[in-house]
């Protein structure tokens, strides 16, 4: 008898797959690109019901899914959740703002003018993003920082290509703009200005 090859549709989750099946499966072939790690399938059937998942293609830590038939691995420490996800833990202006990309009125956000000692986190995730010893007073109306942490921050043009977009790089959360050359006297000459709502502060004696 021939071998039959089960395509699969390009999906993003790492529950078993659930196909019909009214012949026996006699060979499975997936292509994997960019790991060495060997994967592992386990078959089970109920009828005429087969349920495939995987192992081993990840560390137990990350985070999986296929898109466009390629395993798609977030790095370390990344938040991925739905929208209904976010939707039940954030606020409804918490989710216009970090998941919606909205902008909170100038002047009214609680850290604008708040110059405590510590850490500011994402309010999405708790990814910490920026230490206070970065902000400063710019008079923008929202809070000003002149650097992030190392590596906790995405920066992407817009759309328009008229300003570039900074985001929080563990959970896509929206956190505003960031600025350069507009003379402030910091060691970048760089402005992120962040909505307070995408932030969470965490004094230092905590």
């Amino acid at each position: 008898m021939g071998s039959q090859i089960l395509k699969i549709s390009p999906f993003a989750s790492s529950r078993p797959l659930i196909f019909n099946a009214t012949t026996p499966l006699l060979r499975f072939h997936v292509t994997i690109s960019g790991h060495p790690t060997k994967t592992q399938f386990r078959f089970s059937s109920s009828k005429n019901l087969i349920s495939i998942s995987s192992s081993g293609f990840v560390p137990s830590s990350s985070k999986r899914g296929f898109r466009g038939g390629f395993v798609s691995m977030a790095s370390p420490g990344s938040v991925q959740k739905s929208e209904d996800d976010w939707r039940a833990i954030l606020s409804p202006e918490q989710f216009r703002i970090l998941r919606q990309k909205g902008t909170e009125y100038p002047g009214t956000g609680e850290y604008d003018k708040f110059f405590g000692e510590g850490v500011y986190q994402c309010a999405g995730c708790g990814t910490p993003l920026y230490k206070s010893t970065t902000k400063f007073n710019s008079g923008c109306g929202w809070p000003a920082f002149f650097e992030g942490l190392p590596g906790a921050i995405n920066r992407t043009a817009d759309p328009d290509g008229r300003r570039i977009e900074i985001t929080c790089a563990a959970c896509g959360g929206h956190l505003g703009h960031v600025f350069k050359g507009e003379g402030f006297p910091t060691p970048t000459d760089e402005r992120h200005c962040v909505n307070s709502i995408s932030l969470k502060f965490t004094p230092a004696n905590s």
